[in-house]
């Protein structure tokens, strides 16, 4: 199919992609997210709640999410490399279906630019 292209564009995204239902379950991650979580579980992850992978004050922050249907994006930084972190809502058929998280390398010397 020819827009299948269009459909799985995450499936090898440089960065990681995954997707949980409104309960937490997860549903889905893409080829990185799974690569980078292999030493947590990998493709075993899928179907756990991601609310057990969090420690606190983050496990709480995501359930106030799932129930708010609310955003945050923050940068993190470990051993070194900073990433850039965006969780929010995402709906089917117009209907909330869960949070997406989205989660990508910044580069050391990344130029701001203010237009």
């Amino acid at each position: 199919m020819e827009n299948e292209l269009y459909f799985n564009w995450d499936r090898d995204f440089s960065g990681t992609v995954t997707i949980c239902d409104t309960k937490g379950i997860i549903l889905y991650m893409n080829n990185k997210a799974l690569d980078d979580l292999k030493d947590d579980g990998g493709s075993a992850l899928l179907g756990t709640n991601v609310l057990d992978c969090h420690p606190e004050p983050s496990k709480t922050q995501l359930e106030n999410m799932l129930k708010e249907r609310s955003e945050n994006t923050y940068s993190v930084e470990k051993a070194g490399k900073k990433k850039l972190i965006h969780q929010g809502p995402w709906y089917k058929d117009g209907m909330y279906a869960g949070i997406v998280e989205i989660s990508f390398a910044l580069p050391a010397n990344m130029p701001n630019v203010v237009r």
